[in-house]
């Protein structure tokens, strides 16, 4: 399987979503493709060569819960396509590397919720 570089993932960036994951090189396996389809996100596939501009400039970021502060959300609004695109950037700690874990559209409501609930913040 490949992987490759995506992206770097800045402290400014960590620090506002309050995780404690370390700046550093973001990668993306082919793997991902394939999780997209198999959970029902096949429609954000053409968004994965933006993923790059997803990392570098997005428009909210977070945490999820269920995680266990080895991982980040980041938002992307795209007004031309009206879509709200999130990845989720995780640590592999056995070989200690970030990685585009996930990537799916997130719902306006979806994200209002997570707005109002503190999940997101506001880039």
């Amino acid at each position: 399987m490949a992987i490759n570089k995506v992206g770097f993932l800045s402290d400014e960036i960590i620090n506002s979503a309050g995780s404690k994951l370390s700046s550093g090189d973001v990668f993306l396996s082919d793997g991902l493709k394939k999780h997209m389809i198999n959970h029902g996100h096949s429609s954000c596939l053409p968004f994965i060569p933006r993923i790059q501009d997803i990392i570098n400039n997005p428009d909210y970021v977070g945490k999820s819960p269920n995680e266990s502060g080895n991982s980040i959300e980041l938002v992307k609004v795209f007004t031309v396509e009206n879509k709200n695109i999130e990845i989720a950037i995780k640590l592999d700690s056995s070989n200690n590397y970030l990685y585009v874990s996930t990537m799916y559209e997130l719902q306006p409501l979806k994200l209002t919720n997570r707005l109002k609930s503190g999940r997101l913040k506001k880039l």
